[in-house]
């Protein structure tokens, strides 16, 4: 019988699916998938129901509802003083992953290189294969996770056709720094190559640090697609609510992939998603400040039981270096052993990283999750390395 696609077929289930099949089987602790324990605010589920009743619920334009359209827009100048046209420049799509599947699809072609920062998003390698694309990887290292400028630097060439930047960047949990923008943005330029912008976790960073928009450098804006999520924003990752700003010319090809993928997405939880981009300045300083709240929570927690821990600028996640507790297996190996042994899950470090030389003795932790599954956990924990 013949195969089916040979780049998507080479890949095994994606590690938060392993792992959160074995923390069901062992009744585990999930600390490893990065969902929220909260349902999300219920003004903004509300509105979603509502106009699920009242509303329309044939197929909305392709691009999205006018509604959620202006509020991108206007959440674009209110948060980063960036001037968008709601109607050239923005587009809806089924969440953040199909937005960077349609980035890629539409901007590159076969032989185009594409640079990509590790530790990266699970997604982001298959679809850049499967576009015809060739990766080209440049490794940052924990604890630091410093952005390595002169291999980066190497990292471009005439083949270059796009950069792709998660910032706040999962999993390492850092957040890009001004400098380091700048630094990226000038090769850009200069080498005129697409930036791709994950930054789902725009309103997720901590200790005062701002999230910068690469598209705000100088000579970005007409290059860069910068994608945007409700399910991390409004903490409901089910509704798969993405959206993309970028120029009309960068946009064009992008829409014209999201036409042949999903077309549209259910227009209540554009609605939902809508209303949630206008809240005032309070909820989304209330969203960063409980998670920097239940971060410093399960650190200090996991700080008491041995582990090292480094710090979390920003995102759902922290990580830890498990080797003080002596244990002498690789990063997959304790994930595994914590989980069957201890009843709790996280996910590998190495997980994220591509080849050869990954770091192999860090563990990864979600703490987007209520007071007691956190409490839970580090009772766990604490009971099964103490004994």
């Amino acid at each position: 019988m013949k195969q089916g696609n040979s780049v998507l077929g080479g890949y095994a289930d994606t590690i938060f699916e392993q792992m959160s099949a074995l923390a069901r089987q062992h009744q585990s602790v999930n600390l490893g998938q990065g969902f929220p324990d909260d349902p999300g605010p219920e003004d903004v589920r509300r509105q979603a129901a509502e106009y699920l009743m009242t509303g329309h619920n044939q197929y909305p334009p392709m691009l999205g509802i006018p509604e959620l359209r202006q509020a991108v827009a206007a959440h674009n100048k209110r948060f980063y003083g960036l001037d968008v046209d709601w109607q050239s420049e923005v587009m809806v799509t089924s969440g953040a992953t199909e937005a960077l599947g349609d980035c890629l699809f539409g901007l590159i072609e076969p032989g185009d290189e594409v640079v990509v920062l590790e530790p990266l998003y699970d997604s982001y390698v298959p679809i850049v294969r499967r576009a015809g694309g060739i990766p080209k990887f440049v490794r940052l290292q924990p604890p630091a996770w410093e952005l390595p400028r002169e291999q980066l630097a190497a990292a471009f060439g005439p083949r270059t056709k796009l950069l792709l930047l998660n910032t706040p960047m999962n999993p390492a949990a850092k957040v890009f720094t001004a400098d380091e923008l700048a630094f990226i943005a000038d090769l850009c330029v200069r080498h005129d190559v697409f930036a791709v912008c994950d930054e789902v976790y725009e309103h997720i960073t901590f200790d005062g640090r701002p999230h910068i928009p690469l598209m705000t450098f100088p000579g970005m804006r007409e290059r860069t697609a910068r994608i945007g999520s409700s399910g991390k924003t409004f903490s409901v990752t089910g509704w798969k609510v993405g959206y993309i700003t970028a120029a009309p010319a960068v946009l064009k090809p992008i829409l014209k992939s999201h036409q042949f993928v999903t077309f549209t997405t259910p227009p209540n939880l554009q609605w939902g998603t809508a209303h949630g981009l206008r809240k005032d300045d309070a909820y989304f300083a209330g969203l960063a400040g409980d998670l920097q709240a239940k971060r410093d929570y399960l650190a200090k927690g996991l700080r008491a039981i041995g582990f090292d821990v480094m710090d979390a600028q920003g995102t759902y996640f922290i990580t830890a270096d498990f080797r003080p507790l002596g244990f002498n297996g690789t990063d997959e190996d304790f994930c595994r052993h914590i989980t069957v042994e201890a009843g709790v899950t996280a996910v590998p470090l190495s997980a994220f990283y591509q080849g050869q030389g990954a770091p192999q003795h860090f563990a990864r932790f979600c703490f987007c999750k209520h007071d007691a599954t956190l409490d839970a956990a580090i009772d766990r924990l604490a009971r099964h390395f103490r004994r």
